[in-house]
């Protein structure tokens, strides 16, 4: 018992079976949140926090945030960036909250509409392969000269985040990204769906859930 006090005092330990062959925490699902959790500390220091406000931030000391951002067992694919493919790489390892926390926390963290959504506690969808007629455009100016589709690399762009309400979707930060599509002429793009609660989820999936597309490679 001194032994183990020496490593883990005051934490909370899961010891297997004899015949059990499962790594530590991986029942507990305790791992799974470390990974999820380094990771994050990662990419928040790798897009300007200091080590220190990383500390503050998780209850950690400065060693343990240093141990986290200089390990070699960091997955270099996971090295987040604001772009379609980093999306759809977090999404394939079932991460996919995760970009986009960190869309909306390094990309858009000035957008005032973006702190209400995170407040909001939202349900998100995708990434899907989204019509870009179901958007709303009402207001939005849309034109310029017409750039044929072949031309336009989708992979180092953002993924498309709209808000499904009431029935209706809204461009609701990327206006820009939003008209430029439009100009291309573009059909179908990837999308992230943002849907404010349960209510608006069940409609949307009755009758969205089962025709769109996921987009599992760039």
């Amino acid at each position: 018992m001194k032994e183990i006090q020496k490593y883990a005092a005051g934490k909370l330990l899961y010891i297997p079976s004899g015949d059990d062959k499962k790594a530590w925490g991986e029942t507990s699902g305790y791992r799974n949140k470390l990974k999820r959790r380094n990771l994050m500390i990662c990419n928040k220091y790798a897009h300007g926090m200091t080590v220190s406000e990383l500390a503050d931030e998780y209850f950690l000391s400065l060693d343990s945030i240093k141990k986290i951002i200089y390990s070699k067992k960091k997955d270099k694919n996971l090295t987040y960036t604001p772009t379609l493919m980093s999306a759809v790489q977090y999404a394939n390892v079932g991460m996919f909250e995760e970009w986009i926390q960190c869309y909306l926390l390094f990309t858009r963290k000035d957008t005032p509409i973006l702190h209400d959504l995170m407040k909001e506690d939202p349900i998100y969808f995708g990434v899907v392969k989204f019509p870009l007629r179901l958007i709303q455009s009402d207001g939005m100016n849309i034109g310029g000269n017409h750039v044929d589709e072949s031309n336009f690399n989708a992979a180092a762009l953002p993924p498309l985040i709209i808000k499904y309400e009431e029935g209706k979707f809204y461009s609701i930060v990327q206006k820009e990204l939003f008209a430029a599509l439009k100009q291309r002429k573009i059909n179908a793009y990837p999308t992230i769906i943002v849907l404010k609660g349960n209510a608006d989820y069940k409609i949307f999936m009755k009758h969205y859930g089962k025709i769109l597309f996921f987009v599992d490679r760039v």
